[in-house]
């Protein structure tokens, strides 16, 4: 199947009506690293997002390099009808290739503060694409990047008389300014001439030309070229760690650990504070901001996460500084397993809305939580990711892998949500009502795959229609592929294509592709 979403068809699919689970295949893979290759930090990819067409992927790296892949499949099946003319079957998946890199950010260093700030690249957003040119924002701690990545023309002079060796230079009109040559004379003095002249050495054919022909400037290739337009800067005294595009294509939101603020994409020089939640004494801070994203279609509504495991839901609407919020989403932790680490392994580290805007998913440490935006009495559906570590979160606080921030992403009709997770795995599950779709994979060019199939087991019973389920804790004793797990690999961020089963996972500095 080539994993082809459909409108709403995650609303269509009821009890009993559960899709089939996928079976995922490797694609592509870029930036692959050899047996004993040591791994550069600055080549470590730190953020992954594909654009709304699915035509254009983007990665940035800790090196503050964004690099651009362009899709490549679409365009090498123009000769589709032909094939299904002769009865031949097209299989068809994304395939993407390299289309450019640039280097968005670059180390820097507050003097009034003493601090240095990274150049390590935080999140990708993209914009609307206008007339071919794409568009997005890239940030690193401190500076949001407003990018513009064009197709520049490479032209060059072609239909004049002389011929090919006596074109004037290299045929190329690389720019518009003039280039002289200078000649010296036997007197020591000097002449300059313009390219083009013609020397003595120069000769009619006889008869002279049969016809004369003009220049004419012709495009013969063309070459991507990025320019920043817009910086951003300024506005955040802690770590900007998203940035959100809103839905009405004019203004986007940046977060750091306490505040939120509201930019509009023309003016760089100013912006609003919409969220603050810093005390008036540090000492009484109880949270701080993970996470802000918008409502996919509603321009006045945006979601934040904090480091206590809540999501709340403001509407722009009521004031200019939404310090209340018009819902809450909380889960509900069991007394008897709270422990010392329950506090740190709340804090949800994304959150991600569904395309209809109706669910909103958010990971923490340990899970996967679905919630529907009309009900916040609690999750719809909470997947365990690696319930096998629980035993282990002493070990994983002394080397402070406790503290990664693990991304989520969803497909794009809504029936399946996915994350990764240590030794380069990431796990998908089915949320469509009746399913228990479990995949886990390793992101390597030959992936182990190991398929779980559990029964769901309901938690509790939010109305007659809809029920909290807890699925994917299989044996809290095996290990992923019978393997011990390697805390240093670790799958942070992956994304899901917007219209096609198909995901890109980030491994280190490789960038892995599968598709079902």
């Amino acid at each position: 199947m080539n994993g082809k979403a459909t409108e709403e068809a995650g609303s269509s699919v009821g009890p009993g009506a559960a899709p089939a689970p996928l079976e995922w295949k490797f694609s592509q893979v870029f930036g692959e690293r050899t047996a004993g290759e040591e791994v550069q930090e600055v080549d470590i990819i730190s953020t992954i997002e594909f654009d709304k067409s699915g035509d254009y992927l983007a990665t940035g790296d800790r090196g503050g390099r964004v690099v651009l892949f362009e899709r490549t499949d679409v365009k090498d099946h123009e000769d589709r009808r032909a094939l299904e003319r002769l009865d031949s079957p097209v299989g068809r998946h994304p395939e993407f290739r390299y289309k450019t890199e640039f280097q968005s950010h670059e180390p820097e260093f507050d003097y009034l503060k003493s601090l240095e700030i990274e150049e390590k690249i935080n999140k990708i957003r993209w914009c609307q694409t206008v007339n071919g040119t794409l568009i997005l924002l890239s940030t690193n701690d401190k500076t949001i990047k407003f990018w513009k990545v064009l197709e520049k023309k490479v032209k060059r002079i072609s239909g004049t008389n002389l011929g090919p060796s006596e074109h004037v230079g290299d045929g190329c009109l690389a720019t518009s300014s003039t280039v002289s040559s200078r000649v010296h004379m036997l007197n020591g003095g000097s002449s300059e001439r313009r390219h083009g002249y013609l020397s003595n050495d120069f000769s009619f054919p006889p008869g002279g030309f049969p016809s004369l022909r003009l220049p004419m400037v012709s495009i013969y290739d063309t070459s991507p070229l990025a320019r920043c337009r817009r910086i951003y800067a300024h506005a955040h005294d802690y770590h900007i760690n998203s940035i959100s595009n809103n839905s009405d294509g004019e203004t986007f939101v940046s977060a750091d650990d306490l505040r939120i603020n509201l930019w509009n994409l023309e003016i760089s020089n100013q912006s609003f504070n919409i969220v603050d939640v810093k005390p008036a004494n540090m000492e009484d801070l109880t949270e701080v901001i993970t996470s802000a994203e918008f409502h996919p279609t509603h321009c006045n509504t945006l979601a934040y996460s904090s480091s206590r495991g809540f999501i709340r839901l403001i509407d722009l609407r009521q004031s200019a500084l939404c310090d209340n919020h018009s819902q809450l989403f909380k889960g509900q932790d069991a007394p008897s397993t709270k422990s010392f680490f329950t506090d740190i392994i709340a804090s949800i580290s994304d959150i991600k809305f569904a395309k209809d805007g109706r669910h909103i998913l958010s990971r923490d440490y340990m899970t996967l939580k679905l919630w529907d935006i009309s009900m916040d009495a609690g999750p719809v559906a909470t997947f365990q990711v690696h319930e096998y570590l629980r035993p282990k979160l002493c070990d994983l606080y002394e080397n402070d892998s406790i503290f990664d921030k693990f991304e989520c992403c969803l497909s794009g009709e809504g029936l399946r949500v996915a994350t990764g997770s240590y030794s380069n795995i990431f796990r998908v599950f089915g949320c469509a009502a009746g399913s228990n779709e479990v995949t886990t994979m390793e992101a390597t060019k030959a992936p182990m795959r190991k398929q779980v199939q559990n029964s769901a087991r309901p938690t509790r019973t939010l109305n007659n229609s809809a029920r909290a389920v807890r699925r994917g804790a299989e044996n809290t004793t095996l290990e992923a592929n019978g393997n011990t797990y390697d805390f240093s690999s670790k799958l942070l961020h992956l994304a899901w294509h917007p219209t096609e089963n198909s995901l890109a996972c980030a491994a280190a500095n490789s960038l892995y592709m599968y598709y079902a």
